[in-house]
């Protein structure tokens, strides 16, 4: 299969997607937030979320871990922790790819075949949205190109018109 076709974005909630993982734009302290992140907890059912991410404790900016679904239809939640957008000098964008980078890598290191993703960052941490987009679609790519023939699919979920369209041109683009 192309590494094209392996990447799509949809207009849904990322708690509604049939995929193997679901991605939560986490904390370095792997506690319940809000956005994103305060969606997966509730859908996923709050307490045993928490008490997962509370036997991990942590999780460097960056990196990504991973615990059950629980009550989401994807059989596992990775948390990847994305960087705050401190103006682009202090390494945001390796560290943003390197939060994509480790979560399908734990999708291949457990077997899964689909990846739903938010836009990491790109929400209360202020990362530019075209910045986001870039960020996430080139470290797909790099995955892909380091793991040929993984066939893991990547949807993007987003429920902005106008992000949507943003990440469909840098898709485009890249």
């Amino acid at each position: 299969m192309k590494e094209e076709s392996l990447i799509s974005i949809l207009k849904a909630s990322i708690t509604d997607l049939d995929t193997d993982v679901v991605v939560n734009a986490a904390n370095e302290g792997l506690w319940a937030g809000s956005g994103v992140c305060g969606a997966i907890f509730r859908a996923a059912g709050h307490d045993k979320l928490q008490a997962a991410c509370d036997a991990i404790g942590h999780c460097d900016t960056g990196s990504a871990v991973i615990t059950p679904g629980f009550d989401l239809k994807a059989k596992y939640i990775v948390h990847a922790v994305g960087p705050v957008w401190n103006g682009g000098g202090n390494g945001e964008e390796a560290l943003l790819k390197g939060a994509y980078k480790r979560s399908l890598e734990l999708a291949y290191e457990n077997e899964c075949h689909s990846i739903g993703f938010p836009l990491i960052s790109a929400g209360i941490f202020g990362y530019p949205l075209e910045g986001a987009w870039s960020a996430a679609i080139q470290a797909c790519r790099e995955f892909f190109e380091e793991n040929p023939g993984c066939g893991i699919k990547v949807v993007f979920a987003v429920l902005d018109d106008r992000i949507m369209a943003a990440g469909e041109k840098v898709l485009g683009e890249e």
